[in-house]
């Protein structure tokens, strides 16, 4: 089951998976040492944050609850998700480890952004979001194609002769 989960399906040519390998380098980058290391604590998270390890922002929590319904009766472990999905999320992605999960976290997360945080304030605001989500799209459905750890995890292993 997992392995399967792991899996890439591999496009015809290398070029083609090197191809989409840039969106997912590109928006894996940019959330784990922008976006989601200025709101969750990494190593390399902004000082001036004063956050620990894996920690979220004390200011998140109050924004994640301010789109109401579920998300303010757990505004922590929401604001702490969509935390752990950027930063965490996008060095898995970026690495090509997890892949599938990893886009899919980062997909909904995405949606949230756009949906409750984003677009009241209007379309441009939620263009960011919008472009991580389609970014994302591609590795939920294929993985990671040849260039990440899932295609050498998921590799079968050759016996050498005796």
């Amino acid at each position: 089951m997992l392995r399967s989960l792991l899996r890439p399906l591999l496009l015809p040519h290398w070029w083609q998976d090197a191809l989409l390998l840039l969106p997912r380098l590109v928006c894996g980058y940019l959330l784990a040492a922008d976006f989601g290391a200025s709101k969750f604590g990494l190593p390399w998270s902004p000082p001036d944050n004063n956050l620990g390890l894996f920690e979220v922002a004390y200011w998140f929590p109050q924004d994640v609850a301010a789109y109401g319904g579920v998300f303010a009766l757990f505004p922590a472990f929401f604001a702490w998700m969509g935390a752990f999905s950027e930063a965490v999320g996008g060095l898995l992605l970026a690495a090509g480890l997890l892949t599938r999960v990893s886009a899919g976290l980062i997909i909904c997360t995405m949606l949230v952004a756009i949906f409750c945080q984003q677009l009241p304030q209007g379309t441009w605001n939620a263009l960011p979001a919008a472009g991580f989500l389609w970014a994302a799209l591609p590795a939920l459905l294929l993985g990671s194609g040849r260039f990440g750890l899932d295609y050498l995890l998921t590799q079968p292993r050759r016996h050498e002769p005796a």
